[in-house]
């Protein structure tokens, strides 16, 4: 016989219910759980390989000639802040000098007026290098305090003559600051652009539409293309513009060089096209676009030189990046526009980015989805 006695609501049942099926859709929406752990967990890999002995590190070239046997040279080549580089020849030491790329010259030569064995040390520059030769010459003194400190006489055997700051043209922090900005505008505005574009066009049944007309599907394409890579055209000019007039930013050979920038753009636009519609295809829901578009740029965003240099990261690091397109993207816009670069002498940068382009469009015309 059937009870007839009202059975009892529980509320805290009806709440574990809730809490677990809020749980599991949670854990269903992939994009949760990419923002809550895979992202930080880049990110503590990625700043958590910062050099902690080194802040800026000074690039010095030695001169040939100089004395490497002194305990001077020794404590110079084991401080984490200096790095010695070696150049095949004397034009490419000059070349990276007056492009900012090096700290400075050092010649260490023995002091044959001392019974001590001391050496005479010279630092040659550039005022293309004036941002690190304040913190190198710090670093110097330090070392040569170090190392008289560690002597064993009480004679003063390192002696410092004064600097020699050659006047050139002066590498300002816009000038690497606006190449980055440049790459971070541009990359994401048109994948943003794109891929939601494609997609609502897609999902509205607009591009049905269209195939019940005449046109072409390219010219589809070619039509959605256009407008983004005008847009996106205007908005660099812009950016150059303002960075040349207000903020003094360097362009090497005026005119040539912003046209350089703008047929270096195009590519690199030409390439996020495709990155685009590629997210877009691959996409089911419009939610899930952000997370593709975050988990392609994102990586680039930090690992590309876009807002520090790569050199704060260790080797392995570095070698990571040198395959982004992005990274190569940053240093071409910076060859040719403070070191006065053709594109010709960019083939390396632009090479890898037709690698990139001719893979993404690969891709995107296997998987692009139309209906």
């Amino acid at each position: 016989m059937a009870s007839n006695e009202p059975v009892m609501y529980s509320q805290f049942r009806a709440m574990l219910a809730i809490i677990k099926a809020s749980f599991q859709a949670i854990l269903a929406n992939p994009s949760a759980l990419v923002f809550s752990v895979a992202f930080p967990i880049l990110f503590v890999i990625i700043f958590g390989a910062f050099r902690q002995d080194k802040g800026v590190q000074y690039s010095i070239a030695i001169q040939e000639g100089s004395d490497t046997t002194h305990p001077f040279y020794q404590a110079l080549v084991k401080n984490p802040f200096i790095k010695v580089v070696r150049f095949q020849d004397p034009v490419s030491l000059r070349q990276a000098l007056l492009r900012g790329r090096l700290t400075g010259v050092l010649a260490i030569q023995q002091n044959s007026s001392s019974s001590q064995m001391g050496v005479t040390v010279q630092f040659t520059s550039t005022t293309a290098s004036g941002n690190t030769t304040g913190g190198f010459l710090q670093q110097l003194n330090y070392l040569v305090l170090q190392q008289e400190s560690l002597a064993t006489n009480q004679k003063k055997s390192i002696q410092i003559l004064p600097p020699q700051i050659e006047e050139v043209r002066p590498y300002r922090p816009i000038d690497f600051v606006l190449p980055g900005q440049i790459g971070f505008s541009i990359l994401f505005s048109t994948l943003f652009g794109i891929a939601f574009t494609f997609y609502g066009l897609r999902e509205q049944l607009v591009l049905k539409r269209f195939f019940a007309t005449p046109i072409k599907r390219i010219n589809i394409l070619i039509g959605i293309g256009i407008s983004r890579l005008f847009f996106q055209l205007l908005s660099v000019t812009v950016l150059i513009a303002f960075g040349h007039w207000v903020m003094d930013f360097t362009l090497h050979s005026g005119a040539v060089t912003f046209f350089s920038i703008l047929l270096l753009t195009l590519l690199m636009l030409f390439l996020l096209m495709g990155a685009g519609l590629l997210i877009s295809s691959i996409a089911k829901v419009d939610s899930s676009i952000p997370l593709l578009i975050n988990l392609f740029a994102l990586p680039q965003l930090i690992l590309s030189g876009t807002f520090f240099s790569v050199d704060v990261f260790p080797r392995w690091i570095q070698q990571v990046s040198a395959v982004l397109p992005l990274r190569h993207f940053n240093d071409a816009l910076r060859k040719i526009s403070f070191e006065g670069e053709s594109l010709f002498a960019c083939s390396t940068e632009i090479g890898v980015l037709l690698g990139w382009t001719v893979l993404i469009y690969f891709l995107t015309n296997r998987l692009i989805r139309w209906e």
